[in-house]
């Protein structure tokens, strides 16, 4: 018995009925759907720490999460986890017929693979069925962060789209403004959305300049931690107190923070 065999046998067993977990019986797809997402993050944090112990196990974590899923799925008489498999197969080896095809080419350069995916995905779609005409539909699931930036390539697919980084540069700038003057007027839901239209604004950026803004955040909250500390540290160790009224020494820490903890 195969490893992946042993972990399938494992779920089986978990969901047997009587003889199984009474927790694992009564779960559901969207009962652990939470569960799934907290071990991606897992996954993601373990790799942001080079962990490689970490990432093994957070790894174990996922697959588990995946092997339950199709395990309910199979219980409900749609899919198993065979079937998982061979449809991932069967689409990676359609999305890469620059490694696949009797007659690729060798050389083809990042840009020309990314578009062909984003053509091949569309295909796929429409050959599907699930092809939406509505503009947004086919980012629905997404997180904000996610979806905001598939919004931005759909519509650059229609040629909306800043032709140059500066332009979006000086988006930014507009639109900061208009948050400080929704600020000066007080109305909080007026401030909420421009704010959203900054934060749209960054991510378009992110995404001008092809950095992957959900990583670049991710790692964004690491340095905050690691600079925080450092503050909290420094003001233990001088018998201060933290509180507003201390501000200029913890920012004088903060400034330190960066040339030692980086």
């Amino acid at each position: 018995m195969n490893s992946i065999q042993k972990l399938l046998t494992l779920m089986e067993r978990l969901r047997t009925p009587n003889t199984g977990c009474p927790w694992d019986l009564k779960q559901t797809s969207a009962s652990i759907a939470a569960y799934t997402l907290e071990e991606t993050h897992e996954v993601l944090d373990a790799i942001e720490r080079e962990d490689m112990d970490n990432l093994k196990e957070e790894l174990g974590d996922l697959l588990f999460h995946i092997v339950f899923h199709s395990r309910i799925a199979q219980e409900r008489g749609f899919f198993d986890f065979d079937q998982v498999v061979e449809d991932i197969v069967t689409k990676m080896t359609r999305r890469h017929p620059h490694v696949f095809d009797l007659n690729h080419q060798t050389d083809t350069d990042e840009e020309t693979l990314k578009q062909q995916w984003q053509d091949l995905k569309s295909k796929e779609k429409t050959l599907s069925g699930v092809t939406s005409t509505n503009f947004g539909q086919n980012s629905t699931s997404q997180s904000a962060i996610k979806r905001a930036v598939s919004l931005q390539y759909e519509a650059a697919e229609y040629g909306f789209d800043w032709p140059e980084l500066s332009f979006v540069l000086d988006k930014l700038d507009e639109e900061v403004a208009e948050l400080k003057q929704a600020i000066e007027g007080g109305d909080l839901t007026q401030v909420s959305d421009e704010l959203g239209d900054v934060l749209f604004v960054c991510l378009n950026i992110a995404r001008h300049l092809k950095i992957e803004a959900e990583m670049s955040l991710r790692h964004t909250n690491q340095k905050f931690i690691r600079r925080f500390a450092y503050v909290k540290q420094q003001m233990q160790s001088s018998n201060i107190n933290m509180s507003q009224q201390v501000l200029d020494q913890m920012e004088a820490f903060w400034q330190q923070s960066k040339s030692v903890v980086g």
